[in-house]
């Protein structure tokens, strides 16, 4: 009696539990531990000798587990997110979803991220950068993708700036495997395979960034000129 008590309890508790959650945290939680939580509730039952219950209940456990394990993104084993720095900046590209965000590395906003401004204060930031044109064009990059019309609001000196490729053949071997997303000695294989995944986000031609894409078509070359 006692135990069925407890059980009758502890069901209450972490029903009123969930139900103070989020929606998509409680989906996120029954899905990952429901099918746990009716799996220990069947082997209890069996416990108590009331198998007739307790072995469906498990039945339905490891059914609801395989549904939701399925169901589950499968997630990738390459590096999935490259870094492209400048001396004010330092930009993650997302492999899997072409997104970026930067962090602001001087300065007054220093450690802050791109994506918490607004327009206009990233905007504001040209001023700051407009001795290094790597972390203009970086900031062009972003407000390309996230602010597309921002040019037509925008009547500074760097709203005409455009990419400078001149220190581009300065690249190191490291900074080419972080901008690839690759570890040191990845195989030509690997090295096309990054190059290839990342430049479909980045490319002029689709809407992309100038700056990027050379900035990524260098350092797949850097990186297979070592290699041969």
């Amino acid at each position: 009696m006692v135990l069925y008590l407890f059980f009758l309890l502890s069901a209450v508790a972490a029903l009123f539990w969930l139900m103070t959650m989020p929606a998509k945290q409680r989906v996120a939680v029954l899905s990952t531990a429901g099918p746990v939580l009716v799996i220990m509730a069947g082997g209890l039952l069996i416990l108590l000798r009331r198998g007739a219950i307790g072995i469906p209940l498990i039945l339905i456990g490891v059914s609801w587990w395989r549904r939701s394990r399925s169901k589950r993104p499968i997630s990738s084993p390459e590096g999935q997110k490259s870094t492209v720095r400048s001396e004010n900046l330092e930009m993650e590209l997302d492999h899997d979803t072409g997104e970026m965000d930067g962090t602001i590395l001087t300065g007054r906003l220093q450690g802050v991220r791109l994506s918490s401004l607004s327009e206009e204060e990233i905007l504001s930031l040209s001023c700051d950068f407009r001795s290094d044109a790597d972390s203009i064009s970086l900031l062009e990059s972003f407000l390309d993708r996230y602010y597309p019309d921002w040019r037509d609001r925008d009547d500074s000196d760097s709203s005409r700036n455009r990419s400078d490729t001149s220190g581009f053949n300065n690249m190191t071997r490291q900074e080419a495997y972080q901008i690839l997303g690759l570890e040191p000695n990845a195989s030509q294989e690997e090295i096309h395979k990054a190059w290839r995944r990342l430049i479909k986000g980045v490319h002029p031609d689709s809407g992309g960034s100038d700056f990027l894409a050379v900035k990524i078509n260098t350092a797949r070359d850097i990186l297979l000129d070592q290699e041969t």
